[in-house]
């Protein structure tokens, strides 16, 4: 969340900071709700100071034989009050707390403007897009042409935007997420987690998934309600929640492979072909935990992390910098990469690499010591995708088809293929 010393003291600068979204704060709500707050703590700060003399003269009385019935009346009588004022305060911080979770990120100042996509910045293109001497069919045509994606059937099971996937073209998926996890652990320094696929609502809150955005979960109902997980991140990046983390520590980098499950609530008709953009897939997670000073550095890192992925399955792509109106709701500054699909002849997104600076840490309590200050402070967590299997998958079928219908595996996915050079139809 956004430091509430700062909605204290500079409101104006946050309300002209979140118009860049687009997000108009309801400046007369948070300031008449700051103000019920201070009258409600000085009055519970008065009884309670007044509790406390009274408790004395108890004390006092009792010790030189007074009868202390009427000190003991207003002690009585102090209690009531101080309960009575203690749930007005309680009552407006839980509205301030509300309000304040309800409130996106406050944007980097390299944030571009712009209202939606159509202003995002291109930074960076990697690649040329293959021309094709055939007309490139789609990967949903070459997945079923191969036998290795079948959709009707997970329709049957499971309903729409699901997919089976088998033999060589589930082998390839799985060698994707095994390439990704190598390369992460042994050239990038992440320490690799296995991590819960469901979540309870606390964990979810201090990501920033909720309360915003309980509709595209997946809520599990029974004796422990819980989530499904739409990303690693969320488990992941709870590892350091409620922890005050020591400098030296610092920075923690993991990467997670799990299957991610969204409802994508607001999608209908959007990608309803094929698996770019289903109910479950699976995702190469790449989190840092880092100190304030270096979220920046560490932000450039990641998303030249997540490149090296896509440069190394030759892979044609860009990056670019998201746009004010385009930035997610806990997001300070975010990069997104996205590759060439010819079937499209467009770039689709593949991932997303954010810096959440302290929002994220605030919501779940995770603090480092500062060694200048020798106090506890907020974090700057970060994370982006290193990289989405599905969408890689899809990718490497679009790119490397060839006119027969058959796929030629990248170089470097051969050695987890068992060195199958091409997929071909059975």
């Amino acid at each position: 969340m956004i430091d509430p010393k700062l909605l204290r003291a500079d409101l104006p600068g946050v309300v002209r900071n979140l118009a860049r979204r687009g997000f108009v704060l309801d400046e007369a709500r948070i300031t008449a709700l700051e103000e019920q707050r201070k009258r409600a703590q000085i009055d519970a700060d008065r009884v309670r100071a007044e509790r406390n003399t009274n408790a004395k003269a108890v004390g006092q009385a009792k010790g030189k034989g007074q009868d202390a019935t009427a000190i003991l009346a207003r002690a009585e009588a102090l209690t009531h009050e101080l309960e009575q004022v203690d749930a007005t305060l309680a009552q407006v911080q839980a509205e301030l707390d509300t309000l304040q979770l309800n409130l996106p990120n406050l944007l980097h100042d390299t944030v571009p403007d712009g209202r939606d996509e159509s202003a995002n910045q291109e930074v960076r293109r990697w690649g040329e897009p293959r021309k094709f001497e055939f007309k490139p069919l789609d990967h949903v045509a070459l997945g079923e042409g191969l036998g290795g994606m079948d959709f009707e059937a997970a329709a049957r099971i499971s309903g729409a935007r699901f997919v089976i996937m088998r033999g060589p073209v589930a082998h390839l998926h799985r060698a994707l997420a095994q390439f990704m996890l190598d390369l992460h652990t042994v050239e990038h320094g992440y320490t690799e987690i296995y991590a819960p696929y469901m979540v309870n609502a606390a964990a979810l809150v201090g990501t920033s998934q909720l309360p915003k955005f309980e509709q595209d979960l997946f809520a599990i109902r029974g004796e422990h309600p819980a989530y499904l997980i739409p990303t690693a991140e969320v488990p992941v990046t709870n590892l350091v929640r409620e922890q005050i983390l020591s400098a030296e520590s610092l920075p923690l980098k993991y990467v997670c492979h799990t299957p991610c499950f969204r409802s994508e609530a607001g999608s209908a008709g959007k990608d309803t072909r094929g698996m770019i953009r289903n109910h479950q897939f699976d995702k190469v997670e790449l989190v840092q935990i880092v100190a304030p000073d270096k979220s920046y550095a560490a932000h450039e890192e990641l998303t030249a992390h997540a490149q090296v992925v896509l440069e190394r399955l030759e892979i044609p792509y860009r990056t670019v910098a998201l746009c004010a109106g385009d930035v997610g709701f806990g997001s300070a500054k975010t990069y997104d990469l996205e590759v060439w699909l010819p079937s499209q002849e467009k770039y689709r997104e593949i991932s997303s690499c954010s810096n959440f600076e302290a929002f994220q840490a605030r919501r779940m309590q995770a603090r480092w010591r500062n060694p200048a200050t020798g106090k506890p402070e907020p974090v700057h967590t970060l994370n982006g995708s290193g990289v989405a299997v599905g969408r890689a998958l899809v990718a490497v079928l679009e790119n490397f088809q060839n006119d027969d219908g058959s796929i030629t595996v990248p170089a470097v996915l051969r050695p987890y293929m068992r060195g199958l050079g091409r997929i071909v139809k059975p």
